[in-house]
């Protein structure tokens, strides 16, 4: 194996293709060959499709940070995704850090010795601390936002009311019609108080078929969105996992920044510091406010770039 170093203008670009490991694990990478690799792992319906490319031009999950020019710039650093496993090689249920071994597992297989750092995002967070524990000589630095070391109990306790959604959905035929549900209940603890106010403005709230339209509508199109690719069995698997999941913040060396948001209600502002109080390496907090809450990553990107920007380029040494 070879480590990868900062790309000169005249190394080869790798567009995005589709790669397998002997264990089924597929993986897309994207980026300059030899320059530094930089891991971007998201929530659980994230893909190994992170940006589009000339080969793939069909937008990736996180069009609005990675890409040529964007915060995880495509032209300084080889950009690695993969598709979670939903199950897992040892146990019945898959966890976070099963989903680090797979990472690893994908280095090896694409001969990566290390990662220049890992950016993990809601779940992706979640397996980034996981791989930190587990794997500390193979990543130089993390970057976590909106995850923690634990699952908050009201998280817990609303994921368990949407997998009791899809099992009574399944029990009666009608399993997409539940993932459907399902998932719209999900994006009302994604997302805040105030994003959905603002759907009402100018509305007739004696109309009760309006009011009901205007976040009906758009809950029914995201969770049918979702359903078209997904199964019970792997919403049930990774809803799960994130249950589940569990680090020791002492365990972790790398050097590492949590980014939360004050207004995400599953992973806690308070939890987060906590996080950063116990990390067992250096660590730093950055407290941001978005209406979009725990999506904020995805619907306030432009507000987290300048923060992944400056800590992807600390320990960057151009080489000839």
């Amino acid at each position: 194996m070879t480590n990868l170093a900062i790309a000169s203008p005249s190394r080869r670009v790798i567009d995005a293709q589709t790669h397998r490991t002997p264990s089924g694990i597929d993986y897309e990478i994207v980026g300059p060959l030899g320059a530094p690799v930089v891991a971007v792992l998201g929530g659980i319906s994230s893909t190994r499709h992170v940006t589009s490319t000339a080969i793939d031009p069909q937008l990736g999950w996180w069009e609005d940070a990675v890409g040529a020019g964007r915060a995880i710039d495509t032209k300084r650093f080889l950009v690695l995704g993969i598709d979670y496993i939903s199950i897992s090689r040892g146990s019945s249920t898959v966890s976070t850090s099963d989903q680090a071994d797979a990472l690893a597992d994908v280095l090896d297989h694409a001969r990566i010795r290390s990662l220049h750092a890992i950016v993990g995002a809601s779940y992706g967070g979640m397996v980034a601390l996981a791989f930190g524990a587990a794997y500390r000589a193979r990543c130089k630095r993390l970057i976590v936002i909106g995850a923690a070391h634990e699952s908050d109990p009201l998280a817990t306790a609303l994921r368990h009311l949407q997998r009791r959604v899809i099992e009574l959905g399944a029990n009666l035929g009608r399993e997409r019609d539940a993932l459907t549900i399902a998932r719209g209940i999900a994006m009302t603890s994604y997302l805040t108080p105030n994003y959905f106010k603002e759907r009402f403005i100018d509305c007739d709230h004696a109309d009760s078929r309006v009011l009901e339209d205007r976040i009906g509508s758009y809950l029914r199109k995201k969770g049918e969105d979702f359903a078209d690719s997904w199964t019970s069995e792997k919403y049930n698997a990774l809803s799960l996992s994130l249950d589940l999941h569990r680090v020791r913040p002492e365990d972790i060396a790398v050097p590492a920044t949590v980014i939360a948001v004050s207004s995400d209600r599953l992973v806690p502002i308070e939890q987060a510091r906590q996080l950063v109080d116990r990390l067992g390496g250096p660590a730093q907090l950055i407290e941001i406010d978005s209406p979009f809450g725990h999506d904020a990553f995805l619907g306030d990107a432009h507000r987290l770039a300048p923060f992944i920007e400056e800590l992807l380029n600390v320990g960057l040494e151009v080489t000839a």
